[in-house]
């Protein structure tokens, strides 16, 4: 590969792309800056090793397409790509991608801790990024710490970005290589288990590598060290360490990543979901993890009592407000419940044939102690849902989000809840909407309260206004 450049002086790739000095090495490449003197500016140029002579060059040139088709903040873009035939005999394919000034993430990791709100920022960008490869049928392969640059903008009032990079060893999935392939690629300490058994190669492959990334910012250390084989074999007999002294949140999220099965490994949209809450969780702020509410059973009951003696709870009222509930969120499920002593009671229940529940089996049960509505993206992954029976038994929801119903003197009653069966997410005016909603629940509470009462009060009037009718006595 060197004999080519050994001399920069006269080299001009693709008669616009003048080499510099090496910036970085892998096993199949290197990655020198470059000059693109047509548009006078730095670019950097990855050259890979020769092709053997006689290879058809169509499948690399349709690699590189799907590559250039790419086009994403989280990731490096690529600008230009070919073959470089100036020596015949040792052709070698290419990639010009834009320069990124910043150190590395494996660099950061040897420099010092990483903070855990930026390991999660880091994740974070990385998911989002490999949510958007995987959705155009693109698998990274190589996930590790050299291939994460830092970038940092320079400004102020923004966090430094976590970009993507070498995409060197990308492929489409359409075009996936199964058993027979004879090359793992990747790099040992970060492969997935199918990976490691040249199984099929699908967006989960990444997933875990993510996760064996994000590990090594907590514990900066590999966690499986030693030769190639070694390492790529050591994942086969045990799973990795987590450790636990992490949140709940954390230790969820990277035991679901690093599955040795990939099917039960969440995608990247889900990660990124997970992420999105524990970044806001370390900022010590979120909508759906408020402080508790200091509250008094017994009080709270005596709230839930005055229903229960007075109201007659319309069913056609409730049934609107959680049709209108299940519209504006795009939902199945919506219920309307009261949480009782000992039993969550649903008054209105559209999408599940469930009418009540233990109240520690219900998610509503914990929304009581809170002010302000709970949202939860992903019920897999967050600490709060993750163990829950209907999360994890045969209902399998995946997204809830419940607003509690507030009495007049402050009493938290019941929820008014949405559910789905996959993870999702709420638009801050859904969840605006589906406040006003529950307000409307404890409005048609109010109204039927009063209605008792001016029943209650009209009865014995009615009595004295009407006549009693007196029969004579028999003669």
């Amino acid at each position: 590969m060197d004999r080519p450049y050994g001399s920069y002086a006269d080299v001009l790739l693709k008669q616009r792309y003048r080499p510099g000095g090496v910036i970085g090495r892998g096993g199949m490449s290197k990655v020198y800056i470059a000059r693109d003197e047509q548009l006078g500016r730095d670019v950097a140029l990855k050259l890979f090793s020769a092709i053997s002579h006689g290879t058809d060059y169509s499948v690399h040139a349709a690699e590189l397409r799907v590559l250039a088709g790419l086009n994403h903040h989280g990731i490096v873009t690529l600008l230009d790509a070919g073959i470089d035939d100036s020596v015949p005999t040792e052709p070698h394919p290419y990639l010009i991608m834009e320069f990124v000034e910043g150190n590395d993430l494996e660099y950061a990791l040897k420099a010092g801790q990483v903070p855990p709100r930026a390991v999660a920022e880091i994740g974070y960008d990385l998911a989002e990024a490999l949510s958007y490869v995987h959705g155009r049928g693109v698998v990274h392969r190589d996930i590790k710490p050299s291939n994460v640059l830092i970038v940092d903008y320079g400004t102020g009032d923004a966090r430094s970005r976590a970009r993507l990079t070498d995409f060197g060893i990308a492929f489409d999935t359409a075009a996936a290589l199964g058993p027979e392939e004879t090359n793992t690629t990747g790099t040992a300490a970060y492969l997935s288990p199918e990976q490691v058994l040249r199984d099929l190669v699908g967006p989960a492959s990444d997933i875990y590598s993510l996760g064996l990334l994000l590990l090594e910012c907590f514990t900066r250390k590999l966690e499986y060290p030693g030769d190639p084989s070694t390492s790529a074999v050591s994942r086969l007999k045990r799973d990795p360490r987590i450790p636990v002294e992490l949140s709940s949140a954390w230790r969820s999220l990277l035991g679901a990543m690093l599955q040795r099965d990939p099917a039960q490994r969440p995608a990247a949209r889900d990660v990124l979901l997970a992420l999105r809450h524990i970044i806001v969780e370390e900022s010590g702020r979120h909508r759906s993890r408020p402080m508790p509410v200091p509250i008094e059973e017994p009080a709270r009951m005596n709230a839930v009592r005055r229903y229960e003696a007075f109201a007659d709870p319309s069913p056609e009222a409730f049934d609107r407000i959680t049709a209108l509930a299940r519209r504006i969120c795009d939902t199945p499920v919506s219920i309307v419940s009261i949480v009782e002593h000992d039993v969550i009671r649903f008054l209105s229940h559209p999408g599940t044939a469930l009418t009540e529940l233990p109240r520690e089996d219900g998610l509503c049960s914990s929304i009581v102690f809170h002010d302000e509505p709970w949202v939860i993206e992903n019920a897999l992954l967050d600490p709060r849902s993750a163990d829950n029976q209907l999360v994890t038994g045969e209902l399998q929801v995946r997204f809830y989000a419940g607003v509690p119903l507030k009495s007049p003197d402050g009493y938290n009653i019941g929820v008014l809840s949405v559910a789905d069966f996959v993870s999702r997410t709420l638009t801050d005016a859904q969840l605006a909407s589906l406040s006003d909603l529950a307000a409307l629940v404890t409005d048609e509470f109010e109204l039927q309260v009063a209605s008792k009462s001016l029943v209650s009060e009209l009865r014995p009037l009615e009595d004295e206004a009407t006549p009693a009718i007196r029969y004579p006595h028999a003669v």
